[in-house]
């Protein structure tokens, strides 16, 4: 599908022109009241003048159903006085208002883009981070953070704002790849951050549950849990492993833009939208333009991916995939990463063939080398052994582990998961590459950090059945910061009894709990099913 080809189909909210055109409708009681109701901030009808005002009146336009501009001097004047409060009310309407109203457009959204606003925007922002193309950081705007902020409010609604590009820098990703990120400005970054803080409020009433990337609430370990609670307790037999070849470098801009139509319908909020995705990006102190795509490591990002993958694939897997299915059909999908399990074979092969043009209508590919059909579930192996005894069930990577088909102590299936092997060499050498880089700080300081990335590690790593594994990686943690004590002695290598004495006053962490995820999935399916 071309870029120029419309988006919307029958698929995509039906109704919505007719409940438009409801709306402009109402009887002229019911606009006056709204338009005195202190709790309709983002109603479409623009309320009369008071007979009362000194100011020369003008014809009204609530009849013709149009919108006028709010007074900048009023929201200015109610943001210098309301410490936020006013504010967060706002916001809370518009999160029962999107709940209660799927089909509603939201054409007031950018009045909200006040110095309470993005004062709370900067002090959510992340300190010690790189800094853009500017060179500014987090202390220096702080440093002038009220005037910055009035400033910033300025050009905002006087749409004279102007993002700067992105800094584009390589990330290596472990498999001999990079993976490109963008760091924006801190200005930039502030900004990005209260525009996610208002569209939250609509889409996560939108967002399908079995979406988990980057929302509030919601982690990897989640996703996790509902994958293994589907495969364990419902009928789920096959299992479709697909991955979106580059995705983030390949959306397109002008269907996300429609897409973000379907809720949004303030002009100055898709502008202000646009000119992020149309910033650029600096490679090597060369502006290139981005006419497609979406900058990964940009705070506006993730919101953008998954509105993108909601309409692309979640609502039409909701919609579409799962009526059409012969047996069950449940999907898991964390940002662009997504698994998918079927009952039946045949609508496992269908669902394949028409992802693959379901994906090309968005601009988007599937990387054929990672995507695959495998035989999973409670009864594989059984299924499996009829036809030959030597054969087992598949494996498959998901969120950095790789998941098989294991047995309980008593017998009976259960899904089990390990560290993906290619997570883990990556993991080895980053812990190489970083004790040879400090090879020369003093040891303090070196096993402190060296603490830290073990706990961060079994923080993610530590769940059920990946014992094993965890010792794996403590234990090449021992092994390398030995050979680092050896390297920067002046003497000569260390004997391994003088290092174990030195083990026993400055002990490697061993991990002490473990996350248990079926525990957790049966929280989660419980929740989901009230």
């Amino acid at each position: 599908m071309s870029s120029k080809q419309p988006v919307r189909s029958q698929l995509f909210l039906p109704g919505m022109e007719s409940n438009h055109v409801s709306a402009s409708m109402h009887h002229q009681s019911e606009e006056e009241r709204l338009a005195n109701d202190p709790g309709k901030s983002d109603s479409r009808i623009v309320p009369l003048k008071c007979t009362g005002q000194v100011h020369e009146s003008k014809l009204s336009n609530v009849s013709a159903g149009k919108a006028t501009k709010l007074s900048r001097e009023t929201d200015r004047t109610r943001t210098l006085h309301s410490d936020g409060i006013d504010v967060l009310k706002r916001l809370d309407r518009i999160s029962d208002r999107a709940k209660s109203q799927r089909e509603e457009k939201f054409n007031n959204l950018f009045s909200l883009l006040t110095v309470d606003l993005l004062r709370q925007a900067f002090h959510k922002l992340e300190r010690g981070k790189a800094s853009g193309i500017d060179g500014q950081t987090v202390e220096q705007y702080e440093a002038n953070l009220e005037g910055n902020l009035l400033d910033l409010e300025t050009r905002l609604h006087r749409q004279s704002y102007r993002p700067h590009p992105s800094l584009r820098k390589e990330v290596p990703k472990g498999n001999g790849k990079t993976r490109p990120l963008g760091i924006a400005c801190i200005e930039d970054k502030l900004v990005q951050r209260a525009v996610v803080t208002i569209l939250e409020r609509i889409y996560e009433s939108d967002f399908y549950p079995i979406s988990f990337g980057f929302r509030p609430g919601k982690s990897c370990h989640d996703a996790l849990s509902v994958l293994g609670q589907d495969i364990a307790t419902r009928k789920v037999n096959w299992v479709s492993d697909a991955d979106i070849k580059g995705f983030f470098d390949n959306v397109n801009h002008d269907q996300l833009l429609e897409m973000l139509q379907y809720r949004i319908s303030d002009p100055r909020m898709l502008w202000l939208i646009t000119r992020f995705l149309k910033a650029g990006v600096m490679i090597e102190g060369k502006r290139n333009e981005t006419e497609e795509g979406v900058p990964q490591g940009s705070v506006l990002s993730p919101l953008l991916a998954n509105v993108y993958l909601h309409y692309v694939l979640d609502q039409w897997f909701e919609q579409d995939i799962k009526p059409c299915c012969r047996g069950e059909a449940y999907m898991v999908r964390y940002a662009d990463d997504f698994i998918c399990g079927f009952e039946k074979e045949n609508d496992a092969k269908r669902f394949q063939i028409a992802l693959k043009k379901r994906l090309g209508r968005y601009s988007l590919e599937l990387a054929e080398d990672k995507t695959k059909l495998l035989r999973f579930g409670r009864f594989a192996e059984r299924d499996l052994q009829r036809t030959d005894a030597n054969q087992s069930p598949g494996t498959f990577d998901f969120l950095g582990f790789t998941h098989y088909c294991g047995h309980s102590r008593s017998g009976g299936f259960k899904l089990k998961r390990k560290t993906a092997s290619k997570k883990l060499r990556s993991k080895f050498q980053d812990l190489k590459d970083w004790l040879r880089h400090n090879l020369t700080q003093p040891l303090a300081e070196v096993w402190a950090t060296l603490s830290k990335k073990l706990q961060g590690h079994y923080q993610y790593y530590g769940i059920n059945d990946n014992w094993r594994w965890l010792m794996k990686y403590r234990e090449a943690a021992r092994r390398y910061a030995y050979r680092w004590i050896c390297r920067r002695s002046q003497k000569g290598r260390i004997s391994l009894r003088d290092y174990a004495r030195l083990l026993e006053h400055h002990p490697l962490l061993v991990p002490t709990r473990l996350k248990d995820l079926i525990a957790r999935g049966r929280e989660l399916s419980t929740i989901k099913h009230r």
